[in-house]
Parts: C-alpha cells; structure tokens; sequence
C-alpha cells in the first residue's frame, strides 16, 4: 500500500503523505532519497545509491531532516482510516440529496450523450409536477436529522418543462418550512431555452447552475447538434453570458464541457471560454464504451496529460497576473477538505444520493436509470431496496483491492460507481482510463494550491 507519492509538476517537486494528506514542495535531492513510496530506506543505502550526484554531507543533511517529518507523522504516516470505514456500513442511511430528471427528453441531440437524447433506455416523457412534488415530500422524510439537502434538476433538458419546474420549486420553498429544512437547488441546462424570463427565476431561485458548452464553436457544434444537424453555439452563448452576468456575488454557476477523441486538445476549449469571460469552468472527460468512435482509449492519455499540464501552466500564469479563473477538476482543499466518510467512499450513490425519474422509479444515481437490477423502488413504495442501498454503501475503497494500493485513492475515493460497473460490471473494481486522468488531474490541483497557498 502505497504512503508516500511523489511527482513533479511545473518543474517544481512534490511529495503527498498519501495517509495524514501532508504535502511537501521539496528540491531534487530530497525527491531522489524518497526512492521507495512505501518506507524510507537505511541511510547506507541511500548514501551508496546516491554518492556519485550528491555530497556525503548533503545526503546526510536531507536525509536526517525526513527521518523528522517522519517521526511527526508527515511522511510514511499509517493509514487510521481502515476500522472507520469498515464499521461505517452499520450506521443508519440518510438520503441528503436528489436527483430530480425532470424531463427524459431534449431538444439536443448531443453524439456522446449517456442518456440516450434523453430517453434513458426507456420513452421521452416529463414528469409531472405531481411526482416532483411527491419526491419533495420523499427526501424530507428521507432525510432524518440532516437540515442541508440538495436538489438537482436535470434531464435530457429540464426547462423543456419549466412551468412544472417552476411547480416543484415552489412547492419545496413551502414544504421545508414544515421540517425545518432548507432545500438547495440546482438545475443543468444546455441553456438553448433561456429567456429573460426563466433567467430571473434561476438566478432568484437556484442555487447553482451548469450551463453545457463544450468550447470552441467547431468543437461545440460537432458534439452538441440540434434535431436538423445544426450547431447550438451562436445560439447558447449570448445566452450563457447573460445569464452568468445575472449572478450575483456567492451565487454560484459553472460553463460545463465535454472532451471526447474529437478535442483531446481540450486545453484550446478551457481557454476559450476562459477568454469569453467565465471564471468558473468545467470540461471534463467523455465517459463512453469503448468501440464508440468518440470514447477516450489508453493511446489518447499523452495528450490528455500534455493539455493538463499546459491548463496548468496557464492558471498558474493567470493567478500571479490576477486575471485567474477556477477549473472544477482543478479545485482541491489541502488543509481541510471532505469529512473522511467522503473520502473514503465518494458521492453517496445509493445511499446518501438517489435520482428519481419521470415515472416515479428511484435508482442510486441519474447514471443508473434505467438499468432495472439497480431499481431500488418507487415514489410510492414502502420503502427502498435496503440491499441496493448497502451494496453501495459497502463499495469503499476498502473494499477495492486496486484502491487499497493507489496514492489517490483519499482524492478519488475510488471512483464513479456507474463508470466501474459499466466497464467492468463490479464497481469494486475501478475504471482505470478514469483512473489515470484523475491522477493526473490530482497532481495538477496538488500543485497550483501549493505553490499559491496563502
């Protein structure tokens, strides 16, 4: 099991404590005596294998000097987490956030698209506010003493149906009331159908909005077609712009992109929008089998890391100008970051986050509708299937074996649960192209928060 990671970014040098979570910005010598990610070897040793770069005297310095961070706890820590997450399964479940698909329908027919245009393996439909308003009633009694919830409108394209949207979330406004809750929403959108009208009750109303661009014109409009073959670009990002405007101060908002095999140059569509004057951005990897034509194979990861680490640079560059923009899979908190419950086990799929459909039906996430071995019940029922719940509550790093010998694994928490069951069918084992560009990514944000850190 690895404790100890070490890379180098940017020229700089770095080594994680992968355990206690320590990061050191360290010089060269100290990255070569850290030759083992497991434990620090003998200081003969390391005096005889680096003898010939350094001085005697240097080595000995430097070497002394990790044998303190050691003895503190900084580096080569023991791992404290192991009994916590074996133990967390008997605790009761509380469903803390919701997904609502609020329409199984989308006047986009993006070539990547997960959900089928919007079908999800089953029929166009809209749910209706009836429904809406009963998974409002579900989650506030689902969630026990948690006060916080989350409510996600999604799709295929949700405004499609905006009066129903409008519906739900005055509903919720009211129902909270009566728990002593506080219902926070966000809605995704392709953004295609924003007036005037229905960006003042967004910006009022929700607490977040993903507005889908992927970049550049040529790149957006190849992956985000209309029905007739034509691109959405001129379309959306006046829109876009109009409606980031509107958000005030603490009202959050992010341009949320796909890469696929068509733009492994991603870089080029991060920056784009980052000169369109966003400051919160996400593009993130395609998800897609892989004999589909757009899917990301072994062979594209060079580039992808070679566009990570030219991201890099030039948020780096961008921060000490003070003109900076946040890339979403860039952020990360190294002093204090997820409670260790999240960062052992993840999103909460299945157990503390379900996805409700038009129908009524409840799945572990939106990823899951309409697999039917994953249906864990209904609006309607009883109660959920308690098993389905446990299985994903189980599906710790702990118990993936590749987890449990990965640095990244208190970063990644072992992955998308969807992503490792559609590639490998067993979400215990991880989907490693995902993987591997989660590392990078790791290294990436490990650095700019180092080397900026106030």
């Amino acid at each position: 099991m690895a404790k100890i990671h070490k890379f180098v970014q940017g020229g700089d040098f770095y080594v994680v404590d992968v355990n206690s979570g320590c990061v050191h910005l360290i010089d060269e010598l100290v990255y070569d005596i850290l030759g083992n990610d497991n434990a620090l070897g003998s200081k003969e040793e390391t005096l005889n294998r680096l003898s010939g770069k350094y001085s005697s005297e240097e080595i000995g310095e430097a070497y002394d000097e990790i044998r303190e961070l050691e003895d503190e706890g900084s580096l080569f820590s023991e791992d404290l987490y192991r009994d916590i997450a074996m133990n967390s399964g008997k605790e009761e479940s509380f469903i803390k956030a919701l997904c609502l698909n609020i329409a199984h329908d989308c006047n986009l027919r993006c070539r990547y698209c997960f959900a089928d245009e919007g079908e999800y393996k089953g029929k166009r439909m809209l749910m209706s506010a009836e429904t809406g308003k009963k998974a409002i009633d579900f989650v506030l009694k689902a969630s026990g003493p948690r006060k916080n919830i989350e409510v996600d409108l999604f799709g295929g394209e949700p405004l499609i149906a905006f009066s129903t949207v409008r519906e739900i979330v005055d509903y919720a406004k009211e129902a909270e009331k009566a728990y002593n809750k506080t219902i926070r929403f966000t809605m995704t959108t392709n953004a295609t159908l924003l007036n005037d009208e229905i960006m003042e009750y967004l910006d009022k109303n929700m607490g977040n909005i993903v507005l889908s661009i992927d970049g550049r014109k040529e790149v957006n409009d190849y992956a985000r077609p209309r029905y007739d073959g034509s691109g959405s670009y001129d379309s959306i990002l006046p829109k876009i712009r109009k409606m980031v405007d509107m958000r005030s101060k603490g009202k959050l908002y992010y341009a949320r992109g796909t890469f696929t095999r068509a733009n492994t140059d991603f870089f080029e569509d991060v920056k784009h929008l980052a000169e369109s004057g966003f400051d919160e951005i996400s593009i993130e990897p395609v998800v897609l089998p892989a004999e589909h034509p757009l899917s990301i194979r072994e062979e594209d990861l060079p580039q992808i890391f070679e566009n990570y680490d030219k991201l890099f640079e030039e948020m780096a560059r961008r921060h000490e100008e003070g003109n900076e923009f946040k890339f979403y899979h860039f952020n990360i908190d190294l002093q204090g970051g997820p409670c260790v419950y999240k960062r052992i086990s993840g999103c909460g799929a299945g157990h503390e986050y379900v996805a409700v459909t038009p129908e009524g039906d409840i799945y572990p996430c939106h990823q899951f509708v309409g697999n039917e071995k994953f249906r864990m019940g209904t609006l309607d029922s009883e109660e959920l299937n308690m098993a389905i719940a446990d299985e994903f509550k189980n599906a710790h790093i702990y118990n993936k074996p590749e987890c449990e010998e990965c640095w990244a694994r208190f970063y990644c928490s072992g992955g998308c649960q969807a992503n490792n069951y559609n590639f490998n069918g067993d979400m215990h084992i991880p989907y490693k192209l995902g993987c591997e560009m989660q590392k990078k990514r790791v290294e990436c944000a490990i650095a700019l928060k180092t080397r900026f850190m106030e």
